[in-house]
């Protein structure tokens, strides 16, 4: 009797020992869904992308990735891209770095004209789009603009005539894309003023100052040309005014109207030739505690074990103190031609609650000769063996009025000045992408507009290989003996074992 008792106390036992375990095995199911689905929900919503490619094509600059930053609404973007464009899937991954950067303002639709033909017309009657060309329609609160897959690409198309096809030479989506964003979000462009009547170089195409003027036009700025004679005072619209390399000095009658813009709070960038006799504006720059020194920058470089040369092209680097230069702390550019150096005494001015920054300095051994006519190599080695060790500044920053404290905005008076104007011309630009970068920096900060000064976008670089003979021959061996004789062993090997 107590047997027939206990084994249906045995069973029951058991049944609650598997209903436990059954709902262990639920609940752990759930449990790991629930896990799976936070996990997905977060990485979905906050996620890190990275750029591991050699020229990081779709990397976008740090310039843009602020801008898109300040947004305060959304901006919807339209591509209208046929499948054949050479470009279409370069726009669509650059498009992707932006939606993800612009974290969630940034909104994108593609249609394709060929395929959806309803609602492409129904966007391009909305839009004024006339174009049949492949582009972009960007629209913010009710602004909208186009840019165009011209605007974004140099297409090399000189292998049509071999049976290629078009060939991407230069892709400039980011370029084209924020420039049209700062359109619709600021609105009107700004306008700066160029300085001419001194022999600056021109505005025209085929400037000396082509790609400078550009560069700086895809900022939302106005390049506008100014003579000062025909004015009798510098408009109101020009919030800044250029001076690019003058042969010759101003007149009184311009430096009065020079120092009315200075003293209402007018930004000035100031690039100096040292060859020419601007004694008027050097006097000007003074008065601000910044004094143009008569001398050349030069230094010995050793060609061989007893043979030295004499170069005059300065090798500098920028001060990473300033908004201007805080992006290019530490970089070096090549400033080609004759660059005289800058004294910057600031305890001179202080009283007239002028700042004086130090941005540029030419790299150690340099040296600055006043008798730089001179052929006397004796007398040049012997100054640069005195003088060598001195750190020269070849670029400043000053400000009147303003505040020591980059998050407090007070109206004031600014002036960047350069010692040198070849390095903005073309030929030096397109071998030196810093001296854009600097420009860049130095306007914006100028317009007061410090949250875009940055990187400008990288210039791609093709990948080459220099291979000598020698390495042609190990590189013959390679290919021909060893790579073949490794699957060779491996095979012997692997047929000996089997055999044995």
């Amino acid at each position: 009797m107590a047997e027939k008792i206990r084994q249906p106390r045995k069973l029951s036992r058991k049944k609650i020992r598997r209903v436990q375990i059954g709902f262990n095995v639920v609940a752990q199911i759930v449990l790991l869904l629930f896990l799976a689905v936070m996990v997905n929900s977060i990485a979905f919503k906050h996620y890190k992308r990275w750029d591991f490619s050699r020229d990081q094509k779709y990397a976008l600059s740090d310039k843009t990735e602020r801008f898109l930053k300040t947004l305060k609404g959304k901006v919807r973007i339209t591509i209208f891209f046929s499948p054949n464009t050479p470009i279409a899937a370069d726009v669509q991954n650059l498009l992707t770095e932006y939606q993800y950067a612009g974290n969630g303002k940034i909104d994108i639709e593609h249609i394709d004209p060929e395929r959806n033909l309803s609602r492409a017309k129904e966007l391009f009657d909305k839009y004024k789009v006339v174009s049949d060309e492949s582009l972009l329609v960007l629209d913010y609160e009710g602004r909208n603009k186009t840019v165009k897959a011209s605007e974004m690409a140099d297409i090399d198309q000189s292998g049509m005539a071999f049976g290629e096809g078009p060939r991407v030479a230069a892709f400039k989506g980011e370029q084209a894309i924020t420039s049209a964003m700062m359109d619709l979000v600021e609105g009107k462009k700004k306008t700066l003023g160029y300085v001419l009547g001194h022999k600056e170089p021109p505005l025209s195409d085929n400037s000396t100052i082509s790609v400078l003027k550009t560069f700086i036009e895809t900022e939302n700025i106005k390049l506008q040309e100014l003579n000062l004679f025909d004015v009798d005072a510098i408009p109101a619209e020009m919030k800044v005014i250029m001076i690019v390399g003058p042969q010759y000095d101003f007149s009184d009658r311009e430096m009065k109207l020079l120092r009315d813009f200075w003293n209402k709070q007018g930004r000035i960038l100031l690039l100096l030739d040292p060859s020419a006799r601007t004694p008027r504006l050097d006097g000007f720059l003074n008065e601000l505690g910044v004094k143009v020194n008569d001398d050349r920058l030069m230094v010995f470089l050793r060609t061989g074990i007893q043979e030295l040369a004499l170069t005059r092209d300065v090798q500098a680097h920028f001060l990473g103190d300033s908004p201007i230069t805080k992006r290019l702390a530490d970089a070096n550019a090549l400033f080609f031609g004759g660059t005289s150096s800058l004294t910057l005494e600031p305890d001179r001015v202080r009283a007239a609650n002028l700042r004086i920054e130090p941005l540029i300095q030419a790299e150690k051994g340099y040296f600055a000769e006043t008798d730089y006519n001179t052929e006397d190599q004796a007398k040049l080695q012997s100054d640069a063996k005195r003088n060598g060790n001195t750190r020269l500044t070849i670029g400043a920053a000053v400000e009147k009025g303003g505040s020591a404290d980059e998050r407090v905005q007070v109206n004031s008076s600014r002036l960047v000045a350069v010692s040198n104007a070849t390095f903005v011309q073309d030929n030096a630009v397109t071998q030196d992408q810093q001296a854009l970068d600097f420009v860049s920096g130095s306007v914006n900060w100028l317009l007061s507009r410090e949250q875009l000064i940055g990187i400008a976008p990288k210039i791609p670089k093709p990948l080459t290989f220099s291979v000598n003979e020698e390495a042609l021959r190990n590189l013959r061996w390679i290919v021909l003996v060893f790579m073949p004789l490794i699957p060779a062993v491996i095979g012997t090997v692997i047929w000996w074992q089997r055999r044995v």
